[in-house]
């Protein structure tokens, strides 16, 4: 019986920091789940486990021949190496788009075309097959990359957080054929940021606090002491106060009572299959939106409409703030009244740039800082940093050394730090634990009470969704295509 044993492990991580675990087994057929805080060491923990991460003193074995590790890190490598292949986000017309199919990415490593379709449909993307990889949604890559991992029928399979960017069906999707998986004797290993995503076949787990696992046990024994901290710690942030703005007298002039966005007819295609399919929607002044739907639905695409990313913007008739689009504005008159978090953003964040430089460059919507910013921003983006818990070496640190979730909460201090008149936040709390999930609802929740700003919210997760959101558009499934639901709550 294969088994994976670390005893008195130190891994190297930095010049200043380790991976400690004093005692782990992991025997054939178990199944396992890890559970830490932003920064606790848990994707280094999933290298470790996989025999990537290099082992400083200890002992590390595994009679494991078949690892294999499927990570948030891998996915953005491979969208950025995808847009690469042509060095270009848009091609004219006689281009040829040299990007991979999803088929393809699949069977990247191993050819077998008979399982791959097999295991795209157990997924429900066997119709994206033929579609460029990097035209996927969010959670579409996520399960092209699930059913490339599965092609090599590995013996140990270790998930760092599989269930992101998944909608509703789709977790419970992948839950169930992960059971199903470790009923037929595949041991499991989960990297999660909520313990609520422990699906509830697992048997073992372990919490990992300042890179260090010295707590592993049974599954419910574990949970139960987890769930007493979060109570503890959310009574600390009960009385957290934001920084102000950067100059409190200045505010954007917007009309009053007009609509912040009006969409009559909105149509976007792709090769004639249409994403967004005749909308007509409108946010006026104090409402909070929230935007529901399955994988693939459009959500995204209609975000990248109003923040202007999205070239057929210009051909929709699309009112912002007021303006007609294409009425002579340039998009940063767009993006001075947004604050913006996605996953796209984040996969797009590739500049070599400080934690610091990151939160700075919100004011001026650029990826990167290209001009100097004024002492009291730099003092303000300190002050949003200090929040996140993040000291002044942290904050000169390269932002690409932090960990996935700590990226994802600079990236949204970034959006916060101007006190934007409309934040949009798609799937903003992926890969943030369960006590920084709470800081950023309760950050979310401040700045809509101040009444300045309006929020335009997507997330799979319902409990995700702030106490503010009066209004819901759902994407419902309706033939090939979707309608649109429009409720006041």
């Amino acid at each position: 019986m294969s088994l994976l044993q670390i005893s008195q492990g130190t891994f190297h991580l930095s010049d200043t920091r380790t991976l400690s675990i004093t005692d782990l087994r992991l025997h054939a057929g178990e199944s396992w789940a890890f559970v830490g805080t932003n920064g606790s060491g848990k994707s280094s923990l999933a290298r470790a486990l996989s025999g990537e991460q290099p082992l400083l003193s200890g002992h590390y074995q595994s009679d494991f021949t078949r690892t294999v590790r499927l990570s948030f890190e891998q996915l953005q490598k491979l969208v950025s190496d995808e847009w690469q292949r042509n060095n270009t986000d848009l091609l004219g017309p006689g281009e040829e788009d040299t990007g991979r199919t999803a088929l393809e990415i699949i069977q990247d490593e191993i050819h077998d075309d008979a399982r791959a379709r097999e295991l795209a449909s157990r997924f429900g993307i066997d119709h994206l097959l033929d579609r460029r990889f990097k035209y996927l949604s969010t959670g579409e890559t996520r399960k092209t990359l699930l059913c490339r991992a599965l092609m090599a029928q590995p013996d140990l399979l270790v998930f760092d957080e599989p269930f992101d960017g998944l909608d509703v069906a789709s977790r419970q999707q992948l839950a169930d054929l992960l059971a199903e998986l470790n009923g037929h004797g595949y041991t499991l290993v989960l990297i999660l940021n909520r313990f609520d995503d422990i699906p509830p076949f697992v048997e073992h787990a372990g919490v990992l606090a300042d890179c260090t696992l010295n707590d592993v046990g049974p599954r419910a024994q574990l949970l139960e002491r987890a769930l007493i901290a979060q109570l503890a710690w959310s009574e600390k942030i009960s009385d957290t106060q934001l920084p102000e703005k950067d100059d409190p007298t200045e505010h954007p002039a917007l009309p009053g009572d007009a609509p912040r966005i009006i969409l009559r007819d909105g149509v976007v295609s792709y090769n004639d299959r249409p994403i967004i399919n005749h909308l007509d929607w409108t946010v006026n002044p104090r409402e909070h939106w929230q935007i529901i739907g399955p994988n693939g639905a459009g959500k995204s695409t209609l975000l990248s409409l109003i923040t202007g990313d999205h070239p057929q913007g210009y051909s929709n008739d699309l009112t912002l703030f007021g303006r007609r689009r294409g009425s002579g504005e340039t998009i940063w008159d767009i993006k001075q009244h947004i604050g913006y978090v996605s996953s796209s953003l984040h996969l797009e964040y590739r500049v070599s740039a400080s934690v610091l430089t990151v939160v700075l460059s919100g004011w001026y919507d650029s990826i990167g800082l290209y001009q100097a910013a004024s002492d009291r921003q730099h003092k303000l983006a300190r002050e949003w940093l200090a929040l996140l818990g993040m000291d002044n070496d942290m904050a000169n640190a390269p932002f690409h050394s932090l960990s996935w979730g700590q990226q994802r909460l600079v990236l949204i201090a970034r959006a916060l730090v101007k006190h934007p008149t409309l934040l949009i936040l798609d799937e903003p709390l992926q890969g943030l634990d369960p006590l920084n999930r709470q800081l950023v609802r309760r950050f979310v929740d401040i700045l809509i009470g101040e009444g300045e700003t309006q929020l335009l919210f997507v997330s799979h997760h319902a409990e995700d969704a702030p106490a503010c959101i009066t209004h819901r558009l759902s994407f419902v499934p309706d033939g090939d295509g979707y309608r649109y639901q429009q409720d006041a709550l």
